[in-house]
């Protein structure tokens, strides 16, 4: 029996390439870019007002001169008609490119907008004056307000560098970039399998002693958040002759994960069946609860195969720590270490094994609250838990303020 940081790297260590593939980049929501990102041009690729106000000289302030002639508004989009001479300046909006007979914006605040009756600069054009606010210390200097072009990237730097995903920063930027497609991590084909005659469909008729089968919904749903979907799924009775009928077919997918009959029971037929087909086994038992009979191999093509225990808190435990984490070093990603975080109440010690539990993070400062669970068959799953927190082997009693590891759930 291994620890579950054992099994981990066990896991991690048989990590290989799915292949990469072209998206559109509607399509590339939540996918993992595969490929290095490249800036097309300058960014900003012009000297972009900050502030709505006014563009000028600077060695005009340092002459000494406070009130200037309007001669032009620029919107942004916009290119400037004509050019500025001393003594006066561009009415310009945030956003706008800033010409280049101009090198400071002065906040609309800090003038005093029209002079001589007059309002300073109509909407459409130029006109007006502005005269400087008195201000102490001075503020003025060379490019104020003003983000200079390519002071964020250059043409041809390499924005994103290695795996990462789409989310919406990334998604904002390849289209800033102008890109219509990425090249992404392609999705494993992943089979899920239940086992149990006493495990029945939702919505079929079940006796007092059968249960629905809540792990395939569980753990499709903790697939399809990695934006993957199943390429087969299927439930099996505990007969080592039907088992093994039906998992032939299901040793050609990348992941093949399957639940129950893993434990040492008379009926628990899974290890023994995989090692006939050839499956490699990496592992049997962990030394954890739940999910202590978890079972890993290799088969016969390659494929990962991780045959859980049965319970459905067992399955959601193993899924956080060792598929998806799998999965993810199969796209190039690292593993999330665990955080470490403050109870904010006392935890018993149950077990000489380390023990998770579904915790909740909340407050200010950050405590982690235990979410009741009545063992790894509750169905509630921790309802309303985030994260999977780790009470240690061999530390006893965790006080209230004890710090201790967690993970986030999927």
């Amino acid at each position: 029996m291994i620890d579950y940081r054992q099994a981990r790297q066990i896991v991690l260590a048989q990590a290989r390439s799915f292949g990469k593939e072209d998206v559109r980049l509607e399509e590339a929501f939540g996918r993992v870019l595969a490929g290095s990102v490249f800036a097309d041009r300058d960014y900003p690729p012009f000297n972009r007002a900050t502030m709505d106000g006014y563009a000028l000289r600077y060695t005009d302030l340092k002459s000494g001169i406070c009130r200037f002639r309007v001669a032009e508004t620029i919107f942004a989009g916009a290119r400037p008609a004509g050019s500025i001479r001393t003594g006066e300046c561009y009415k310009i909006m945030t956003g706008a490119a800033v010409p280049g007979d101009a090198d400071i914006v002065i906040r609309r605040e800090d003038v005093k907008e029209g002079g001589a009756g007059q309002e300073a600069g109509p909407e459409s054009g130029g006109g007006g004056e502005i005269e400087l606010k008195v201000t102490e210390p001075e503020p003025w200097r060379s490019f104020l307000n003003i983000a200079r072009q390519g002071e964020d990237l250059r043409a041809g730097d390499r924005v994103i560098d290695g795996p990462c995903r789409c989310e919406p920063a990334v998604m904002g930027l390849l289209a800033t970039l102008g890109r219509t497609t990425a090249t992404v991590a392609c999705l494993p084909r992943v089979s899920l399998l239940t086992t149990g005659d006493e495990v029945v469909e939702p919505g079929a008729p079940v006796s007092p002693v059968q249960i629905r089968n809540s792990n395939r919904w569980m753990l499709e749903a903790a697939l399809r958040k990695e934006g993957i979907g199943l390429a087969g799924c299927g439930h099996a009775a505990d007969h080592p002759g039907l088992l093994k009928e039906t998992l032939q077919g299901s040793l050609s997918a990348d992941i093949l994960i399957l639940t129950g009959g893993v434990s040492a029971g008379d009926a628990d037929h899974v290890p023994a069946v995989l090692q006939e087909l050839g499956v490699r086994q990496l592992f049997h038992k962990i030394a954890m609860r739940p999910g202590k009979p978890t079972w890993c191999g290799v088969g016969p093509a390659g494929g990962m195969v991780f045959a859980l225990p049965g319970n459905p808190f067992s399955c959601l435990v193993n899924f956080v720590l060792l598929i998806a984490p799998y999965i993810h070093a199969c796209w190039g990603l690292s593993a999330a270490a665990p955080v470490g975080l403050p109870l904010g109440i006392a935890r018993a010690g149950r077990t000489p094994l380390d023990e998770f539990f579904p915790a909740r993070l909340e407050g200010s400062p950050a405590r982690l609250m235990p979410v009741s669970l009545n063992g790894s068959g509750d169905i509630r799953l921790g309802m309303q838990a985030n994260v999977l927190a780790l009470h240690p082997a061999g530390s006893g009693d965790l006080p209230a303020g004890a710090e201790v590891a967690c993970y986030s759930f999927v």
